[in-house]
């Protein structure tokens, strides 16, 4: 039986796209305390599907899909820029394919005007009125307010009209950077994406037997299931090895790992690859908040997901990928080991101009990850790290990274890394990692 806060969250995924939603509507609804009806409003809002914006409320909102997620709604457009919903309130869960900055004469704003845009413009009702019949939102900079026509058609036809006390230039930037944003988050593949759904993850009951284990082993060729008890909740793993020298008529409860490691559908690939390595897993239950099954994720699985990540064209750069870039090779002739050259920009320092310890141990770790490329042909994990910092150094030095393999094994590597300035030594560190192959 669902739990009350699983019965608000459906309720709430009924309600049409649009809808206010209040915590006593929801109470009153479903006949449930005020603060369990908060929580759930609060977890369908970090899901997705409804969105709470300051001196509107709370509305329903259509839930994004993965590959629409660069595109921002407006009501998160209003969040954004700290803004204030003048009409059209109705259309806050519409989603912005671009936004348009109305610098330019009537008619060429038009032209570059169309539905599904938000144009961002001053205090000129005649745009704000074409702009809304093109079926374009409008954001209004300086803090200007809208005349009551505009306003009235912006409600009339389901669009926002939004005001902002930032000029242009700022509002642009800021919704640039939260697209910009989104881009980075698309690259990242999580356990959700690839898992294989409950419907078709065969697993046992707690009250099962032996004999049901063998019976699902024989038609699955799988050695690995979990076990869940009434609710589905996940409390064991039985594995092949917990099987032999059994009994087939011992309960399966007699014989499973209770607790098993289990991962959340937002886990990272990346994390779960970890996991399963440190662990040595080969399949992971895949578990709600409520710790209720909803799928498994094996290793050929992860595996895939990581190949994928490789191929795909880089969309948005995080600060780790600007440094990673800024790594340059040194040495270039035969027989001499591997040298690389990195320029500190200003973005890369602290507030006093010095190299930050972020950055720099970014730095050692691509150069240890480039100087064991030969021996592996995927990642590695750095297991420890002790990094010293003999000098300060300062932005726009050039500096020359020494990495060293001092010991290399089929699943562990040892690298030590020198880092010099005008030949000086500036910073040291020795690193032990762990290898991820991907075949």
């Amino acid at each position: 039986m669902a739990t009350k806060h699983e019965q608000i969250l459906e309720y709430i995924d009924t309600l049409p796209v649009g809808e206010k939603i209040s915590v006593r509507q929801i109470a009153k609804a479903l006949n449930v305390s005020e603060g369990t009806a908060y929580r759930a409003i609060k977890d369908a809002e970090t899901k997705g599907y409804v969105s709470t914006i300051e001196r509107v409320g709370t509305i329903r909102i259509e839930q994004k899909k993965k590959e629409n997620i660069e595109k921002l709604t407006y009501a998160e457009v209003v969040n954004i820029i700290d803004g204030q919903v003048l009409g059209g309130k109705t259309g806050l869960h519409k989603m912005l394919n671009k936004f348009v900055i109305g610098a330019m004469k009537l008619e060429a704003m038009m032209r570059y005007t169309e539905a599904g845009n938000l144009l961002i413009i001053g205090n000129r009702s005649q745009a704000q009125e074409h702009a809304l019949r093109a079926g374009a939102a409008v954001l209004i900079t300086g803090g200007f307010d809208a005349e009551d026509h505009v306003k009235r058609l912006a409600d009339e036809l389901e669009l926002p009209i939004i005001s902002t006390s930032y000029d242009t230039f700022t509002v642009a930037t800021m919704i640039n950077r939260a697209i910009f944003d989104q881009l980075i988050k698309k690259e990242i593949i999580f356990v959700e994406d690839i898992l294989t759904p409950i419907e078709d993850t065969v697993h046992l009951h707690i009250d099962d037997t032996l004999e049901e284990w063998y019976e699902k082993n024989q038609y699955t060729f799988h050695s690995r299931f979990p076990v869940v008890d009434g609710n589905r909740k996940v409390i064991g793993m039985v594995t092949s090895k917990d099987v032999m020298g059994q009994e087939k008529h011992m309960g399966i409860d007699k014989i499973m790992t209770r607790h098993p490691i289990t991962v959340n559908g937002n886990t990272s690939v990346a994390s779960a690859a970890h996991i399963m390595i440190w662990e040595g897993i080969e399949v992971l239950p895949v578990v709600n908040e409520h710790h209720k099954l909803m799928g498994i994720v094996s290793r050929q699985d992860v595996l895939k997901a990581l190949q994928m990540i490789q191929r795909q064209p880089q969309v948005g750069e995080t600060i780790e990928d600007i440094i990673t870039n800024g790594v340059q090779a040194a040495s270039e002739r035969k027989g001499e080991k591997e040298t690389y050259q990195f320029a500190v920009t200003p973005q890369m320092t602290t507030g006093i101009g010095t190299i930050s310890y972020g950055v720099f141990t970014t730095l050692m770790t691509e150069a240890a990850n480039r100087a064991l490329k030969p021996y592996k042909k995927g990642d590695i994990v750095i297991e420890n790290m002790t990094i010293y910092f003999i000098k300060p150094v300062q932005m726009e030095s050039i500096l020359d990274i020494h990495p060293k393999v001092l010991d290399v094994g089929r699943k562990f590597g040892k690298v030590d890394v020198e880092v010099y300035h005008d030949g000086v030594l500036v910073g040291k560190s020795l690193m032990i990692c762990q290898l991820i192959d991907r075949h």
